[in-house]
């Protein structure tokens, strides 16, 4: 296994700080795209403190009822802690769009990952060495948006 380079996740994680703030100060308004994906806040609740956590993603494939998020954690050996908290909490919140919903979070089943998972590479190449990088597979968590009532 090839480790990723360290520049390389720092350079990502300054990307979804900026992306952060953006949505912060445009009230979600912007960016409508994070290279060329739907960019996405997830709440979740912490798996061991039950503290509310917000995370700043993009969605290479979505509709009106699913958001796709990739756990990638830029090629490293484990899962990120938003996927974790979400697996453990599925009841999540989600904004888009400055538009805050609930939603249900799970893990796509292999026959959806193997549907998926050319579809998340097309939309954003990198996602392909990701998944070189380490040698767990890279889970999708397919957030479904609640039925509004």
């Amino acid at each position: 296994m090839r480790l990723p380079d360290p520049l390389v996740f720092a350079a990502v994680r300054g990307l979804a700080g900026v992306h952060h703030a953006a949505l912060r100060l445009t009230g979600g308004r912007f960016p409508r795209t994070l290279l060329g994906m739907l960019p996405v806040e997830l709440h979740t609740v912490g798996r061991k403190s039950g503290r509310p956590f917000t995370t700043t993603l993009s969605s290479p494939v979505h509709d009106d009822e699913r958001i796709v998020v990739v756990a990638s954690k830029g090629g490293y050996s484990d899962d990120p802690d938003w996927y974790k908290n979400a697996v453990a909490n599925p009841d999540v919140r989600i904004t888009v769009g400055g538009v805050t919903e609930p939603a249900r979070a799970r893990t796509a089943t292999p026959d959806e990952r193997a549907e998926l998972w050319p579809k998340v590479v097309k939309a954003y190449r990198w996602y392909a060495s990701y998944q070189r990088n380490t040698d767990r597979e890279i889970p999708l968590l397919i957030l479904d948006r609640t039925p509004r009532a």
